[in-house]
């Protein structure tokens, strides 16, 4: 409910599809002359450690990772679309959560059994001061905003998982901790390696942890000490 909300009311909308209108916001504040901006989107979840594009038009089909010195690791064949507006964006969104995997367990009748990642490419073409917009000596800048939904951890205890619920809670949870690994030997200083390559979750994020990065966590703790196990292993 944090990250994706509900599109409407626009007051119920969580941080993703918020995401959108500061990203135009911005560009247009900032869109002059000598600057254009080009906005791609892609939507993927991370189900059973399996990557799907939640755009793809068939969506049996699991996409591969792939890495090269030049795009770092990246979703061989994933959907992308080249998007003019906030509004065009939320579309986009709302098609590939028509895809997400959800299914009922005790705690959650429309739990997200997978991890989401939606990723806004914005592409600057600029060209340097005192030269005419024309003169093809445009420099080029790529930045990449990637909105990732976690699934939450879970006991078995206490959704009463079983059967493809309980072998999703277990992929969900062993991705979770990767994570945690990643974090803490990033965190640490000292690690001369840090376990990117543990889940397709890290591996996909490794240029979102590490790095000229900005990274931000919202964390799911609550205060009924029913949840006292789930909030201090989260925290």
């Amino acid at each position: 409910h944090t990250m994706e909300g509900s599109l409407d009311p626009p007051a119920e909308r969580g941080i993703i599809p918020n995401a959108f209108d500061t990203v135009f916001a911005d560009i247009d504040a900032s869109e002059a002359v000598d600057k254009t901006f080009l906005v791609r989107a892609s939507f993927l979840e991370i189900y059973n450690e399996n990557v799907r594009d939640l755009l793809a038009k068939d969506q049996t089909k699991t996409c591969a990772l792939k890495e090269t010195p030049e795009k770092g690791v990246y979703v061989d064949g994933l959907t992308t679309f080249v998007v003019k507006s906030a509004e065009e964006m939320r579309k986009v969104l709302e098609v590939g959560k028509k895809n997400r995997s959800v299914g009922a367990t005790l705690m959650n009748a429309d739990s997200s059994r997978s991890h989401s990642i939606f990723t806004v490419t914005v592409e600057t073409s600029e060209t340097a001061p005192g030269e005419p917009s024309n003169s093809g000596e445009a420099r080029i800048r790529v930045g990449k905003l990637n909105l990732v939904d976690l699934a939450g951890s879970e006991r078995q205890s206490k959704t009463q998982a079983s059967g493809d619920r309980l072998k999703e809670a277990t992929k969900i949870n062993l991705s979770l901790s990767a994570l945690g690994n990643v974090i803490s030997a990033l965190v640490d200083g000292k690690s001369q390696h840090i376990p990117y390559r543990d889940s397709k979750l890290t591996r996909l994020l490794q240029d979102s942890l590490g790095g000229n990065t900005k990274t931000v966590m919202i964390a799911n703790v609550g205060p009924a000490d029913y949840n006292f196990d789930e909030t201090m292993s989260t925290l």
